[in-house]
């Protein structure tokens, strides 16, 4: 790893290529998280299928990312499909969505992390299907900017204001999957 003079960019060796870039998503190396996402990276650039990547977000992201839930949604034609979740009540585990309809699939074709803090004043979001659950404010960040094959949703019950630190955790954690995403199924 090596970081900028001011610490706000992170350049990391990548094994398939020139090392990626990364905003430092925490105010320092000795924050939890920054070990957490260290060792997420590790496992990722070691997986060898995409179940194994999806693996390392359902066991890391919560914690890297300090939100109350982490789902991961594969796109599936036009559809979303939300198969693996880690929270702290159920939510949309095995359910697939149009990609028109939910907020995954909005980040997914419009190639950007959706930031809402209110669910309830987002017209983007299905009120009716966020009702039954705790969420009140989210983060949604596409898998793969060039052509989105995901997303990774973070969760929480109780935040009114979402910092720029937890948006780029979770962006930071979106761009290593897929770049780990793409190495596996090129490999496939």
């Amino acid at each position: 790893m090596i970081f900028s003079e001011n610490g706000d960019i992170l350049v990391w060796e990548s094994e398939s290529g020139p090392g990626m870039t990364y905003q430092l998503p925490f105010d320092s190396k000795d924050d939890p998280r920054w070990k957490l996402l260290d060792a997420a990276r590790d496992r990722l650039a070691g997986a060898t299928s995409q179940d194994q990547v999806i693996e390392v977000v359902r066991s890391a992201a919560r914690n890297v990312i300090s939100a109350d839930g982490v789902t991961f949604v594969l796109r599936d034609d036009n559809r979303c499909h939300y198969v693996e979740e880690d929270a702290i009540g159920p939510l949309w585990k095995g359910q697939r969505f149009p990609m028109t309809s939910c907020i995954s699939g909005w980040a997914m074709m419009n190639r950007q992390t959706a930031v809402v803090p209110d669910i309830f004043a987002d017209a983007r979001i299905p009120h009716e299907v966020y009702r039954k659950t705790f969420v009140r404010s989210l983060v949604m960040a596409p898998v793969g900017l060039d052509a989105p094959v995901a997303a990774i949703g973070a969760y929480w019950r109780d935040k009114p204001v979402i910092s720029p630190r937890e948006v780029a955790a979770v962006e930071t954690l979106a761009a290593m999957v897929g770049e780990a995403m793409q190495r596996t199924r090129a490999a496939a």
